[in-house]
């Protein structure tokens, strides 16, 4: 199968850079993939599971939560707010994320932007949860 250059990175620095069969991710409206010789495309990233497949076929899982995917003249990168591959997920953190939040809303009282704020983090633990299992 045909390959193209990948790089993803967060505002921490560079995480993957490499060739690779396919990139999948979560954007704002819908999954998408991208292949090799794909038109040049710009799209926000939204909360999910992103996969790459490797040039040797492996697959490498990954949560994701925003930031921007870009293709142009054939090379793509991902520039995401958040990338945590399968491996570096921590899922007790991510449960205490889970606790905490769902208690936050349980408890009630908050006003309408904290609870977007909590719901928000809710929804990050709950990615990190699914990706890890």
């Amino acid at each position: 199968m045909s390959t193209f250059p990948l790089r993803i990175g967060t505002p921490d620095g560079l995480l993957f850079e490499g060739n690779v069969e396919r990139v999948i991710c979560r954007t704002v409206s819908g999954d998408l993939a991208i292949l090799a010789r794909h038109c040049n495309y710009c799209t926000a990233l939204g909360m999910g599971e992103a996969s790459v497949v490797m040039e040797d076929g492996s697959r490498r899982t990954a949560a994701c939560i925003g930031g921007m995917l870009s293709v142009m003249n054939g090379k793509c990168r991902v520039l995401a707010t958040t990338w945590e591959w399968k491996e570096d997920i921590d899922e007790q953190r991510a449960q205490e994320a889970k606790k905490r939040a769902e208690e936050m809303i349980a408890k009630g009282g908050l006003s309408d932007h904290d609870y977007k704020i909590v719901e928000a983090k809710l929804q990050r633990a709950l990615v990190r949860l699914s990706v890890k299992s």
